[in-house]
């Protein structure tokens, strides 16, 4: 019995990850949940081949050697920032069922064995599922997966904060005259926008990194290592040519319709890059072919939030971000 007062049913093995068996999970997970399928390459790319993957985190349900579900602990081995490896903290990325085996207790076998390795590791709390660098979806769909979210209160998760994802179409999109107006005028001050040049990125980087979040750096860094053309990053400059914010697409797997990061530094804010730098990404983005622009993770009542509402972006989905703590097992 675990911790958490679980068992495997009758019947049902609950195991650590093997080799050979990533085929069949990204095939579950699909049956799962069809309306957020996950191909093998991409399963094997986000979480397989992440830098913090264990494969004694990645908990496999199991009936008659066919695979019916599974849940993904993980911990930091590698810091996001510095040498912080957030000694208290686990995840869970994922978890889920495959319809033909659900209401047997599997899911919660399943919750219940990745929180007791998390335990194990020296854990004192879990959240659900907002891990970096490689998450899914950011939080939990509790619209889409409404029994996922019942099954998580029950052990002991609680709402932190939610996050929404927004899409805008491009359909015949153009910059509004008011922003051009804006653009001509920054420029009359000495302002550029631009595509940074090789050396731009290290200062780039660094804002990325100090100034908003360590994991932005990370996928700015590693989106132009693996090949991201540079004209898919737009900067602003100050007069005297020091970068002042940015606006990018691209950077997360390569996919152009995906939005982001963006931000601007606080001492510019209210001076109107922001948008400027938004609608020149808007337009680089339809003319590398894009049909739509969109991205998963912003706060709904945040500045930028309230600028992609403003621009024409919808919020599509709402996840909320939630945290359980880990009571030791002999507690």
């Amino acid at each position: 019995m675990t911790a958490s007062g679980s068992t495997p049913p009758s019947g049902v093995t609950v195991r650590s990850f093997q080799v050979g068996d990533g085929p069949a999970l990204a095939s579950a997970w699909t049956a799962a949940a069809p309306a957020d399928p996950i191909s093998y390459q991409r399963f094997r790319d986000l979480f397989l081949l992440d830098r913090n993957f264990d494969a004694a985190g990645l908990q496999v349900a199991v009936i008659n050697d066919q695979i019916v579900g599974a849940a993904y602990a993980v911990r930091r081995l590698i810091a996001v920032d510095a040498d912080d490896l957030e000694p208290a903290a686990g995840w869970i990325p994922f978890f889920f069922v495959h319809p033909e085996y659900r209401g047997r207790g599997i899911g919660r076998s399943l919750l219940s064995a990745a929180m007791d390795w998390l335990r194990s590791n020296g854990r004192s709390e879990v959240f659900f599922s907002s891990y970096t660098p490689n998450y899914f979806l950011p939080g939990l769909d509790s619209a889409r997966y409404p029994s996922a979210a019942r099954l998580l209160a029950d052990l002991g998760f609680e709402r932190q904060y939610d996050a929404v994802a927004m899409d805008r179409s491009l359909v015949g999109y153009a910059i509004p005259d008011e922003v051009r107006k804006r653009i001509d005028a920054l420029t009359a001050e000495g302002y550029s926008f631009g595509i940074p040049t090789d050396d731009e990125l290290t200062a780039l980087i660094t804002i990325a990194g100090v100034e908003f979040n360590p994991d932005w750096a990370r996928a700015i860094r590693e989106g132009v290592v693996s090949g991201l053309p540079l004209e898919r990053i737009v900067v602003a400059r100050n007069p005297g040519g020091a970068i002042l914010g940015w606006a990018m697409h691209g950077t997360y797997e390569g996919v152009i319709d995906r939005f982001g990061p963006f931000g601007v530094l606080p001492v510019s804010r209210g001076t109107g890059l922001g948008k400027v730098l938004l609608h020149l990404t808007l337009e680089r983005m339809v003319a590398a072919g894009a049909h739509s622009a969109w991205f998963l993770w912003t706060g709904e009542k945040s500045a930028a939030g309230q600028l992609y509402l403003k621009t024409g972006f919808d919020i599509t989905r709402t996840f909320t971000i939630l945290r359980a703590p880990l009571a030791r097992s002999d507690a």
